[in-house]
């Protein structure tokens, strides 16, 4: 019999510091910070990047790619806020339906090779 602690993957060190790098972007947009969270894109996007970079040959690039798109929609939303230029947000909209093809093409794939092993 398995153990619950055998099913969890040991925790990538760069992804956990990626999300408290977002949350803090992200806190600083609720409480409209607004230079602390434009500055906070900056890391934000890199390591999301670097991310994306370091997985390019493994099914999982294309949700780290999804996040990426992510993080660029949602940073650009921000930022159009905060220094309004809000009539411009609606141009979000592309990476993030970037990030839901990216992440539907990994389903897609995902799923073709788990047919394929059958």
């Amino acid at each position: 019999m398995n153990n619950i602690k055998d099913s969890f993957q040991k925790p990538n060190p760069v992804e956990n510091f990626h999300i408290l790098l977002w949350l803090i972007k992200d806190i600083c947009w609720v409480l409209e910070l607004r230079w602390l969270g434009a500055f906070m894109v900056i890391p934000t996007v890199l390591i999301a990047l670097f991310i994306v970079i370091k997985t390019v040959n493994v099914p999982m690039f294309f949700v780290n790619l999804s996040v990426l798109f992510w993080i660029g929609a949602n940073s650009f939303w921000m930022l159009s806020e905060f220094f309004n230029f809000v009539e411009y947000k609606h141009y979000a909209l592309f990476p993030f339906c970037l990030g839901i093809a990216s992440y539907a093409f990994y389903i897609i794939k995902v799923k073709m090779v788990d047919t394929n092993k059958q």
